[in-house]
This record gives structure tokens, C-alpha cells and sequence, in this order.
């Protein structure tokens, strides 16, 4: 199309000097190269969008700077120049990907309608991968809303089950921030902090298909109840992994009642299976749900509490995350209770 900047490369003078006024004269910007190199450096310093490319040059041919525009340069249409016998290796540069050749001597017409078609080739295609971009960044996008909606709508109801239960306000944020202060203290990555920060927020999310006669049962629960309670990490895996499609996130909510002995549940795994996160979240999760008044057990104070993680090292707890959470403490004050509290739960 007019206005555009075409590259006219060929190794003969007289050629170029065709073209170049064929083509200016049609309302191009037209700049020349008498070799392959000078051709390449054009390319790729300037904003070339058509190539006329002599097939045979000295030196480097236009096969091979062809094939190198392809290679590093591929939204830049090439249209080879070729002599009659040359002809079939011209049809054998557009099965590669050349829009089409033209033939010596020229026809001033035809050059114009041929380099005017390739480029207009080349805008819609430019047009269509633009196009086919936004899409895919928009649907990209929407779909980060939309699980972004449904992870709020899941929080809230987590937060609306532990809202029914004096017992339980406020729990699951504060395994949040206590997770977080101990994955800070680590050194864990940003986006492992946020992936932690989101799975303890709706760590008990699964509580909701276990009914509450169950859950605030003032008495000791029977076998059959302990197995109905501790599926939760499961239905709450099912429950969330319509909403995101991280592996790793949803093995945190799965497994953070895992031991570091291989006593826990559901899976039973032990040490370093566990997720890190997971590890992180079992101390964050124990630690707020002692310091917690339950309705079969009063709180403990922060002290006992304390004892009751080192006591816990090496079957249930990772001994280096309590050693973390237990300076933790200490430095933040506000994410230990130094007094009994008189709600939440784990």
C-alpha cells in the first residue's frame, strides 16, 4: 500500500534503479541493497515491509537471506525477482513461504499490482495475529476475573461458615497472616506467599459438607464422625478445583492436616511430600486452633501453646517451620495471643 517502506535488494545497478522509480512513482518509500548482508542489516534496523529479493546474487544468494528473513524476521513479505529460467526455484521460495516472484524485465503494471496485493496480504495478516492477541489476552483476562469472583465468593462463604460458629470467627484469616508471617521468614517466594496467603483463607472450606451438630459437638466424637470430620481437606479440594486450575494450590488446601510422620490425612504423606506450604499451614492452623476456645476444650494461652508445637516436632510439625513460627512470634507480636482468646477454631 502506498506510504509503505519496500526494500529493493539485487545486485545489479540497473535493476534497482527500475524499481526504485517504478515503485516510488507508485507512492512507496523505496530503499536499495546491492548484497545479501546489506539487505539483512536493513531488515532488521528498519521497518521494512516488503522485500523485492533477486534470487541470484554473489555472495550470499537470496535463497539464503530468504531463508534467514523467515527465521528472524517473518512478518516481512518477500516477493523474489528471478530471470525465466528461474522460475521453479521462485515457486519453491513461496511453498516456503514467499508471497510471489516477479519476472525480468518487468512490467511496470505488474510490479505495482503484485507489490500492492503482497502487502495488502501482509496487513491483514498483521491485522489478524493483532486481533487473535487481544483476543486471547481478553479471554486471558476474563477468565482471571472470573476466577477471581468465584475464589471471593469462596472466601466469603468460608468466612460466612466460620461466621455461624463463635468458635470459629476469624479463623482462617488468621492462619492466613500467620502462614505468611512464617513463609516471609523462610524466604518463599512472592508468588508462593500469595498462593499460601489464598489456600489458608479457604483452608476449611470443605467444612461445609460436614454438618454442625458434628463440627460443635461439646462431646467426644465417635469413629464414625473423626472420618466424617477429616474428609474435609478432600471435599474442600473438590469444591474449589472448579475455580482454579493451580495444582499446587489446591494440594495446599488438600494437605494441610498432613504430619511430617506420615500420620496425617488424606493422604498420609510424610516429610517433604508435604507441600511446603502445607507444612507451613499445619503449624499456622494448630497453633491458632489451641489458642482457640473449642466447645470441647477450653484455649490455651500462648505459652502452652508454644510448648505443645515443640512437643509436636517431628511427628505432626516440621521442626524447622516451628522454629520459624516460634521466632515469628516472638518479633510480631500481634500474631500470637498472650491471653486466652474466647473464639476461633482450626
Amino acid at each position: 500500500m502506498p506510504g509503505e517502506r519496500i526494500l529493493v535488494v539485487d545486485d545489479e545497478a540497473t535493476i534497482r534503479d527500475v524499481l526504485q522509480r517504478v515503485l516510488s512513482a507508485g507512492g512507496y518509500e523505496v530503499l536499495t541493497a546491492a548484497t545479501g548482508s546489506d539487505a539483512l542489516d536493513y531488515v532488521f534496523r528498519d521497518n521494512i515491509g516488503l522485500v523485492l529479493l533477486d534470487i541470484k546474487m554473489p555472495g550470499m544468494s537470496g535463497i539464503e537471506v530468504f531463508r534467514k528473513l523467515i527465521v528472524g524476521h517473518g512478518d516481512t513479505c518477500v516477493v523474489m525477482v528471478t530471470a525465466v529460467d528461474e522460475t521453479t526455484t521462485a515457486v519453491e521460495m513461496m511453498k516456503l513461504g514467499a508471497y510471489d516472484y516477479l519476472i525480468k524485465p518487468f512490467d511496470r503494471e505488474e510490479v505495482l499490482i503484485t507489490v500492492n496485493r503482497a502487502l495488502e496480504k501482509r496487513r491483514l495478516e498483521l491485522e489478524n495475529e493483532e486481533y487473535k492477541h487481544n483476543l486471547e489476552r481478553k479471554v486471558r483476562e476474563q477468565a482471571a476475573k472470573i476466577r477471581a469472583s468465584f475464589f471471593n465468593a469462596m472466601t466469603s462463604l468460608a468466612y460466612a461458615l466460620e461466621a455461624k460458629d463463635k468458635y470459629t470467627a476469624g479463623h482462617s484469616q488468621r492462619v492466613a497472616d500467620i502462614s505468611v508471617a512464617i513463609a516471609e521468614a523462610l524466604g518463599m517466594a512472592g508468588g508462593e506467599i500469595s498462593k499460601l496467603r489464598m489456600a489458608a483463607r479457604v483452608h476449611d472450606i470443605g467444612k461445609i459438607g460436614i454438618i454442625e451438630s458434628i463440627l460443635n459437638k461439646p462431646a467426644r466424637l465417635t469413629r464414625e464422625e473423626i472420618q466424617l470430620v477429616q474428609s474435609h481437606p478432600v471435599i474442600g479440594e473438590r469444591i474449589l478445583s472448579p475455580v482454579s486450575d493451580d495444582i499446587g494450590f489446591l494440594k495446599l488446601v488438600r494437605a494441610h492436616h498432613e504430619h511430617f510422620d506420615g500420620t496425617g490425612y488424606p493422604d498420609r504423606l510424610r516429610g517433604d511430600a508435604i507441600p511446603l506450604g502445607a507444612r507451613v499451614m499445619a503449624v499456622a492452623d494448630s497453633y491458632d486452633a489451641m489458642t482457640s476456645e473449642r466447645p470441647y476444650r477450653k484455649a490455651m494461652s500462648d505459652a502452652d501453646a508454644r510448648i505443645e508445637l515443640t512437643k509436636g516436632e517431628e511427628a505432626q510439625f516440621d521442626p524447622s517451620k516451628v522454629r520459624v513460627f516460634l521466632e515469628t512470634v516472638r518479633n510480631q507480636e500481634g500474631l500470637s495471643r498472650h491471653e486466652p482468646a474466647s473464639h476461633i477454631g482450626g
